[in-house]
């Protein structure tokens, strides 16, 4: 059986049953549901072809075109679904809710599948993606210059029951030139935005969410306008942390990887650090003298937040010293601090 779920109807279910996305592979890479399962009626070639056949010649011979390719894998269709949907009940998209999945759903309906068709398709989705950002969610930004253990502690924060969102674990990417050391590939920006989308649906509106600070960048992938705006009007927790032990954090964190690395990650801020500095730097590196190294590079480094840091609204700036590289103390120090100023 078929059935034709919009979008809200569609998230709902998601929650109890697999997706299917019959777009092709190029199509699904560039950005999909998170969780769902790739089951593509044409490849990208195929896909192509059926687009220039429709451009140039007309709708009719695009439609036999796509009969052609598609009658040559009935049976690979089926047996693919029900190793993906063993219990014949799935759910599932195209980009607009049209052929692809009218076609591919009617194949599993005859064969016992019941099939929940999303209105509208991906791009249906993606709407609600963007939408996901305008609710009014109340939000506290937990700042610091780098190396002051703000991810460490946001994780602290969420054993403690607080509601947070890691925007630096869903970009895979830590936001500094360095960002991208002992981390997965990042997503497309598309994949991000859904992504980010999954963890934001997720929250209580009710109750605050702690985020870290962040410019519109985290490495390649870009915060959506509407979540930017929210955070750049929300309150500011600053936490100070003396240098020497964001230092001492850093060595911890950086100095396991190869020097060959962490020279071309210094070598890409070249022009912003100096040429001398970087040599020295570089040098230090060398003879492992991480902490000069390191030192070094912050100096460059908090001199570009302190700037970012005076741009935010005095009204919405607290600042707390935490003078330890415990994580977990940190944490309860931010939350004892936020309960005496009936923050939370």
């Amino acid at each position: 059986m078929l059935f034709h779920p919009d979008i809200y109807q569609f998230n709902d279910l998601r929650k109890k049953f697999p997706v299917l996305d019959v777009r092709s592979p190029g199509e699904y890479t560039k950005g999909h549901i998170p969780g769902a399962v790739n089951l593509p009626l044409f490849d990208d070639r195929e896909r192509m072809i059926i687009g220039t056949t429709y451009q140039q010649i007309g709708m009719d011979s695009a439609l036999l075109q796509g009969l052609d390719f598609a009658g040559k894998k009935l049976s690979s269709y089926l047996q693919q679904a029900l190793a993906i949907v063993p219990d014949r009940v799935s759910l599932m998209h195209c980009w607009r809710g049209g052929k692809r999945s009218e076609s591919l759903g009617g194949l599993l309906s005859l064969a016992g599948f019941e099939i929940y068709l999303l209105t509208g398709g991906y791009k249906a989705y993606r709407k609600s993606v963007r939408e996901s950002f305008e609710k009014d969610q109340k939000i506290i930004i937990l700042a610091g210059k780098t190396g002051s253990g703000k991810t460490e502690i946001l994780q602290q924060l969420k054993k403690n029951n607080q509601q947070i969102v890691d925007l630096e674990y869903i970009a895979h990417h830590k936001g500094s030139v360095f960002g991208a050391f002992g981390e997965m590939p990042q997503p497309t920006n598309e994949q991000f935005e859904n992504d980010l989308a999954e963890a934001w649906n997720s929250l209580d509106v009710e109750n605050l969410v702690w985020v870290e600070d962040e410019s519109k960048a985290i490495g390649g992938v870009f915060l959506p306008e509407n979540l930017l705006k929210k955070m750049n009007e929300a309150l500011v927790i600053y936490i100070d942390v003396p240098k020497k032990i964001r230092i001492e954090r850093l060595i911890r964190d950086y100095s396991t990887y190869p020097k060959e690395l962490i020279t071309k990650a210094i070598l890409k801020i070249s022009r912003r650090l100096g040429g001398q500095n970087v040599k020295l730097a570089i040098s230090a590196i060398d003879q492992n003298d991480f902490a000069k190294g390191i030192e070094i590079i912050l100096n460059y480094y908090d001199k570009v937040y302190d700037y970012d840091l005076s741009l935010k609204p005095a009204d919405k700036l607290l600042r707390l010293s935490i003078n330890t590289l415990d994580a977990n103390f940190g944490a309860e120090e931010l939350l004892n601090f936020s309960k005496r100023l009936n923050i939370i």
